[in-house]
């Protein structure tokens, strides 16, 4: 397994409130995630910050010995680590004026070989590449995503809408969060993309099947999607995790 990740502030914004973070874990096992602040500069920082830092602290921890068998387990893991996560940003929020209202959106993948538990809160998204397809693993927690599902917009009418960055859930907005956990399989030369709407806001699921067929490093797939972002102006922070099978 191959890791990558990288990250940009854009050709528009001053401070990059998206981080992310991946690591490999005991027994050829690997730990994935991307956060796309809110609430201003430093406070989108601050809180996107916290919910990484805590959300591996929370898996490392309980995979010392190695990441747990049974897929139940592994999928609680990935909640708790979720929910610790939010109960610190949401104290942090609490504890400072300048603080009040941040949160953060959260994308995470748990990678073994053959498979992986993916979990989201938020719009940032995690793809499947693989057989010369593209497909999303996650579904948008934000308004257009509403819209398209009661039919009142179509999924490219959502991609310019006014309000597509309205999102209906956020880690540490409030005390208690809800996510969604996917597991999916994985085969010999997948690719599992993480990423924050500052790329999908920009790049299309088609544009990221065809530069996935025409980059087969993982480390100059992602450079290629966050160069293209800012060929087209990339108005947001951009950030990019990928986990390619070998």
């Amino acid at each position: 397994m191959r890791l990558f990740g990288a990250t940009d502030v854009g050709r528009v914004r001053r401070d990059n409130q998206d981080n992310y973070a991946f690591r490999t874990l005991k027994e050829n096992g690997a730990l994935l995630a991307v956060c796309d602040g809110m609430g201003g500069a430093r406070a989108g920082q601050v809180a996107s910050t916290a919910a990484v830092e805590t959300f591996f602290s929370t898996v490392e921890e309980a995979c010392v010995d190695g990441a747990p068998d049974d897929p139940a387990q592994r999928t609680e893991l990935l909640l708790q680590a979720c929910y610790e996560a939010n109960h610190h940003v949401y104290s942090l929020a609490e504890s400072r004026e300048d603080y009040e209202g941040m949160g953060t959106t959260l994308v995470a993948a748990l990678v073994f070989p053959g498979e992986a538990y993916v979990l989201n809160v938020g719009d940032s998204r995690c793809y499947l590449i693989e057989d010369h397809l593209i497909r999303q693993v996650t579904v948008d927690h934000s308004l257009v995503q509403m819209m398209v599902d009661r039919g009142e917009i179509t999924k490219e009418e959502a991609r310019n809408h006014p309000k597509k960055n309205l999102i209906t859930r956020a880690v540490g907005v409030d005390r208690e969060v809800n996510c969604d956990v996917h597991k999916i399989q994985l085969g010999q030369s997948s690719r599992l993309l993480l990423c924050s709407d500052g790329l999908t806001n920009v790049l299309t699921d088609s544009v990221l099947l065809q530069e996935s067929d025409r980059q087969k490093d993982p480390e100059q797939f992602a450079k290629t999607l966050i160069d293209l972002t800012l060929e087209h102006g990339a108005p947001d922070n951009i950030t990019v995790v990928l986990a390619q099978m070998e």
